[in-house]
C-alpha cells in the first residue's frame, strides 16, 4: 500500500495533484491511499507520526501555518525512508531546498509543465519503492507492496487456508503457501512453528517459559513450537 500525503493550501492545486495521482495509480494497478491536507496543522503532524507503509509526501513550500521546508526537516528526523517531493510556485526557493539534507526526490514548479513533471516524479517514486526491502503480491487484481520492516509475522490460517501477513497497521490475506512467502523474505525472518514466521528485527522480548513473543509495538503471539524454538533463541 502506497500512502500519498499531500499538503497544499490551494484547493485547485490539491485537486490537480489528486487527479494526476489517481490516474497514474489506477493505470499501474498498485494499491494506494490519498491523504489530503490544506495546512501543516496538528492533523498533518499526526499523519507524520502514524505508522503506515510506503509514505510519499508531496509538499507545498508555504501554507498558512508553516513551511514545507520546516516540515520536511520534521519528517526526516522521524523517517529517512519516505519519499519527499516539493511542489510549489516559489521556484526561487529551489537552491535553498537543495542545500538542505532532506534527501528529497525532486522540486517541481507549479507553473512549469507541472502535470508532466509530477508524472515523471511518480515514475521515479515507484522505482525507489521497488528498490527498498519489500515484498510485492497481487490479490483481487490489486498489487500490494509491503516493506519488510513493517511485517511483524506471517501465519497460515487453517480455516480460510490463506496466509495472513500481519503488520503494524493492517493484515493482508494472501492466496500463497507459507513456503512461497518464505522465499520472498530475507534472513531476518525465522520459523517459530510450521505455520508461522516472525520478523526477528521486530521482536522486543521472548518469554521462554510461556513461549510468548512480544514485538516492539506491544503485540504478542504464542505460535511457537519446541521444534523451531532453538532457531528463534
Amino acid at each position: 500500500m502506497v500512502n500519498f500525503i499531500v499538503c497544499d493550501d490551494d484547493r485547485k492545486d490539491r485537486s490537480l495533484v489528486e487527479r494526476v495521482l489517481t490516474k497514474y495509480m489506477m493505470k499501474n494497478e498498485v494499491a494506494y491511499q490519498l491523504h489530503l491536507y490544506d495546512d501543516y496543522n496538528s492533523n498533518f503532524i499526526k499523519m507524520v507520526n502514524k505508522k503506515i507503509s510506503s509514505k510519499v509526501y508531496i509538499l507545498d513550500i508555504e501554507t498558512p501555518s508553516g513551511s514545507g521546508i520546516d516540515m520536511a526537516r520534521i519528517i526526516r528526523n522521524k523517517d529517512v525512508n519516505s519519499v519527499i517531493i516539493f511542489l510549489t510556485g516559489h521556484d526561487e526557493l529551489s537552491p535553498v531546498v537543495a542545500k538542505r539534507d532532506f534527501l528529497f526526490l525532486t522540486f517541481i514548479n507549479k507553473f512549469d509543465c507541472c502535470e508532466k513533471r509530477l508524472e515523471e516524479a511518480l515514475d521515479k517514486t515507484m522505482q525507489v519503492l521497488d528498490q527498498k526491502k519489500s515484498i510485492r503480491f497481487k490479490e483481487g487484481g490489486v498489487t500490494y507492496t509491503l516493506a519488510l520492516n513493517d511485517i511483524l509475522y506471517v501465519y497460515k490460517d487453517s480455516v480460510e487456508r490463506k496466509c495472513i501477513i500481519k503488520t503494524d497497521y493492517s493484515e493482508f490475506k494472501v492466496n500463497k503457501s507459507l513456503m512461497e512467502i518464505v522465499e520472498m523474505l530475507n534472513d531476518d525472518f525465522v520459523k517459530t512453528h510450521r505455520s508461522c514466521i516472525v520478523n526477528t528485527k521486530r521482536i522486543a522480548s521472548y518469554n521462554k517459559p510461556k513461549k510468548l513473543i512480544t514485538f516492539d509495538n506491544g503485540e504478542t503471539i504464542d505460535i511457537i513450537s519446541t521444534r523451531f524454538e532453538g532457531e528463534l533463541i
